[in-house]
């Protein structure tokens, strides 16, 4: 199990919620998206890419005027 910290602006996802994931590439790195556009990843390099493309909402912690959500993945 592989679990990621995802930054979402709107209260839209909830603990148990599965999501679906897609991947961006910028020049150097990925990033992640927990569609429909609920949250985002930080960037990954490539060694480090998310190979899932589902994972589940494991936790949600409000900070400030953003949340983070954890993002468990089926994989090491």
């Amino acid at each position: 199990m592989r679990t990621e910290p995802f930054t979402m602006e709107r209260d839209v996802l909830n603990i148990g919620d599965v999501v679906e994931i897609t991947e961006g590439k910028l020049p150097r790195s990925y990033y992640y998206t927990a569609e429909p556009a609920a949250a985002m990843s930080k960037n990954f390099e490539f060694s480090r890419r998310i190979v899932s493309t589902h994972g589940t909402v494991t936790g949600k912690v409000l900070n400030g005027s953003t949340y983070t959500v954890d993002i468990t993945f089926d994989e090491d």
